[in-house]
């Protein structure tokens, strides 16, 4: 736990010291944000600084070094994160080269997905004690879908960061509910790791628990750093860099700590941004006509008069109110285990 703590405090530290010369190099580069022109109500945002998820990517990373032991799966979590920080990156960079706001061509976004997360799906299963196996949420019920695992893991990590990313479209409304939602499953680390840790033959699977929990602390340190600069009026945008690391980061410690279908509810706000997109897109091709004013579904509360700080908030108080659902019922069950 001291670990866990060390890690928080580090990453806040480092966000902090980091957080002005991140501003001054991507001033330096220009990396203003274009708004698209059917987004009429961002308009006062043009310009606004992007690829600020460098400052919670880099301080995560110092932290993690300095805390974390050296187990596979939190050193996984952040090799995967960098991964989807830099598809997150090159898709920023082009938009900033080329001055508008289409990056990378979509197809190029999934290759780069579907090839970082079938790297992690195959080591899931044959490289891990983890195998095929998959927690029931709220139960101590695991199953095991054998290989099909792999396949799953690839559309679990798509989802994943696609929705993260869709959800990245007011301020701090990614950065608020990624905070929430990874701490509480740092929380869930910890939980295993003492419902492990006195267990004989598995002490390393309860290390390997609490080296994630360490790295989802370092993560939420970091994130509260750059939310300061994220929050309404934001004074730069974490991009495509951050919410794709994000999704990454949450995918991949789902993932390990066998429970990617408890994002069914506790990434409720994620899953809502993808659903009302997929929604408006295919009802439109069928008839031409939307159900929503504008996807993703935040997007449509602004049009129908809700400030966006009260979107945020309702969000995030969505997000919450599951995490603490989430962690009674989980610190329960880890005491019964």
């Amino acid at each position: 736990m001291l670990n866990c703590l060390g890690a928080f405090v580090v990453a806040i530290a480092v966000a902090l010291v980091i957080s002005p010369l991140v501003f001054k190099v991507l001033r330096k580069l220009k990396t203003g944000q274009n708004i698209l022109e059917y987004v009429d109500n961002h308009k006062s945002k043009q310009g606004t600084l992007t690829m600020g998820g460098l400052i919670f990517v880099l301080a995560m990373w110092v932290a993690f070094i300095f805390f974390a032991g050296n187990y596979v799966l939190a050193s996984l979590t952040l090799i995967i994160t960098a991964c989807y920080s830099l598809l997150g990156f090159l898709d920023d960079y082009i938009k900033i080269r080329l001055k508008h706001n289409e990056g990378l061509k979509p197809y190029q976004k999934i290759i780069g997905q579907v090839g970082i997360a079938s790297i992690v799906a195959v080591f899931v299963y044959f490289f891990s004690t983890l195998g095929g196996n998959v927690m029931l949420s709220y139960t101590n019920i695991s199953f095991n879908i054998s290989y099909f695992i792999i396949p799953f893991l690839i559309i679990f990590f798509i989802a994943v960061t696609n929705s993260v990313n869709l959800t990245d479209g007011l301020d701090g409304l990614a950065g608020y509910n990624s905070l929430i939602v990874i701490l509480t499953l740092g929380i869930m680390a910890v939980v295993k790791h003492f419902a492990l840790v006195d267990d004989t033959g598995i002490y390393s699977m309860a290390s390997e628990y609490i080296n994630i929990a360490v790295v989802c602390f370092a993560m939420t340190g970091a994130l509260m750093v750059f939310l300061l600069f994220n929050c309404y009026p934001a004074k730069i945008f974490m991009g495509d860099t951050g919410s794709l690391a994000l999704g990454g980061f949450i995918a991949s410690v789902s993932a390990f700590l066998q429970e990617p279908l408890l994002l069914l509810t506790l990434g409720i706000t994620f899953a809502t941004s993808s659903v009302s997109d997929i929604i408006q897109v295919s009802y439109y091709k069928l008839t031409k006509k939307r159900i929503f004013l504008m996807a993703p579904f935040h997007h449509h509360l602004e049009r129908v008069g809700l400030k966006e700080t009260k979107i945020v908030g309702i969000y995030t108080f969505v997000t919450l109110m599951i995490s603490i659902i989430t962690i009674l019922i989980y610190i329960y069950k880890g005491l019964i285990i």
